[in-house]
């Protein structure tokens, strides 16, 4: 099943696959429809669900992959034990490279806010709070709310907080900060939002797709849940793909999927593909091997990379040396301003790759960018730090034979005009 939903993103499911995530109308869903297919089922017992949440082993689509259960257990014991609870719907999107958020927002806000109500449920908060800077989406929560109506999510009472767009704004301190009325950049940890989070109160804070897979648990239990996917990574996830000269798509896909077929069903022959960029941008850079694995945390871990938030930009005619340049480039520019090492370190690692697409660095610069990239990491109060590192460091030992004609100052994809943005590979949501 898929259906191009405009000239600008097209929208798809893996072939043969009953969608779970996406649906074909290019327009919101109703509160009508969405309940009609069978959603706000009333919960008979938040324990149970919890357990089968943990039994289908639902882990976060935000970026960490942590486990829903594990979030929602250490929440739930405080309101146990009488404290009261917030949750936080995290939809401020920060990777540009990614739109899945964004669309589930915009298009499915219902079963966002259905799978909003089962987690606040299971951890007893009475109050949740919607997390956004897309203001499309925001306006589209704001209307499904006011559809559902003031008893519509058994006591669940919902707040929308909009922001800034920002890299580090999706943060889940960032988050938390911004609610409590502060800038929308991270906190030093501890403590960690399900100590003392929004009002002080221990917060769950979750992705929007996360809360989004939690309806169908409800509906199908672990055992359906896990019929797709793969041991260590069940059920779906929501895929953006860009680059290759095509228009961006949002595909949902059973984990475990190859690669190559991936690109291949976005229209992107596999002959030409020379790596890609992986996970927004926070994983990296990967090579043709980009070409062997499975789309699934256990593969992509095995090949030193990531799957993050599902974004991959497929990397064709684009000089990878001269794509990591820019994405570092991207991170200093979008630090949070807070640590010194992240705001001198982000600097010098971006400046070292410029001058390496522009052919002006030498062995000493790439000497230094490598130590950089060992030496930074786990410095920040954020990942964003981890974040470049994990750029520089890809690149370098990824694409050595790229790096080495940049040395030499023969690079053909750079000669006449090298790949530069200010914000690589950025989808807008339609």
């Amino acid at each position: 099943m898929s259906t191009a939903m405009n000239t600008e993103l097209t929208v798809a499911a893996w072939p043969g696959l009953s969608p779970r995530l996406l649906r074909t109308a290019n327009h919101p869903e109703s509160y009508v429809a969405y309940r009609d297919s069978g959603g706000y089922r009333p919960l008979a017992d938040a324990g149970s669900l919890l357990e089968e949440i943990s039994r289908a082993a639902v882990v976060g689509r935000g970026g960490a992959a942590f486990p829903m259960a594990v979030k929602l257990t250490t929440v739930r014991k405080a309101s146990l034990q009488g404290r009261d609870t917030v949750l936080v719907a995290n939809g401020e999107e920060g990777e540009p490279a990614s739109v899945k958020d964004r669309w589930l927002l915009r298009h499915r806000p219902h079963l966002v806010l259905d799978g909003l109500r089962l987690a606040a449920l299971i951890i007893g908060a009475r109050h949740a709070h919607v997390y956004v800077s897309d203001m499309a989406a925001a306006e589209s929560i704001r209307v499904a709310l006011g559809e559902v109506g003031p008893d519509g999510l058994d006591g669940v009472t919902v707040s929308v907080c909009t922001v800034d767009a920002g890299y580090v704004a999706g943060e889940e301190t960032a988050a938390v900060r911004a609610i409590n009325g502060g800038p929308a950049k991270p906190t030093d940890k501890p403590p960690r939002p399900f100590e003392e989070g929004v009002g002080g109160l221990p917060t769950v804070v979750s992705n929007v797709e996360t809360l989004a897979n939690l309806p169908y648990v409800q509906h199908h239990g672990a055992v359906g849940y896990r019929e797709i996917g793969t041991e260590g990574s069940a059920g779906t996830f929501l895929a953006t793909l860009t680059g290759g000269g095509r228009p961006p798509g949002l595909y949902e896909v059973p984990f475990g999927v190859p690669a190559a077929e991936l690109i291949a069903l976005h229209g992107i022959s596999t002959e030409r593909v020379r790596g890609a960029l992986m996970g927004g941008y926070f994983a990296g850079l990967l090579d043709h091997r980009i070409l062997d694995i499975t789309m699934d945390h256990e593969s992509l871990r095995a090949a030193g990379s990531g799957l993050g938030c599902g974004a991959v930009s497929v990397l064709t005619d684009e000089c990878p040396v001269a794509v990591g340049a820019s994405v570092l480039a991207y991170y200093d520019r979008e630090n949070a301003d807070q640590c010194g090492s992240c705001f001198n370190g982000t600097a010098a690692m971006a400046a070292a790759a410029g001058a390496l697409r522009d052919s002006t660095a030498d062995t000493d610069d790439v000497a230094r960018l490598t130590r950089w990239s060992e030496v930074l990491r786990g410095r920040g109060a954020c990942a964003t730090l981890d974040a470049a590192c994990n750029i520089a460091a890809s690149m370098l030992t990824m694409f050595p034979d790229d790096i080495a004609r940049h040395l030499d100052r023969q690079c053909p994809d750079c000669d006449e005009t090298a790949f530069a943005a200010l914000r690589p590979f950025e989808v807008e949501p339609q």
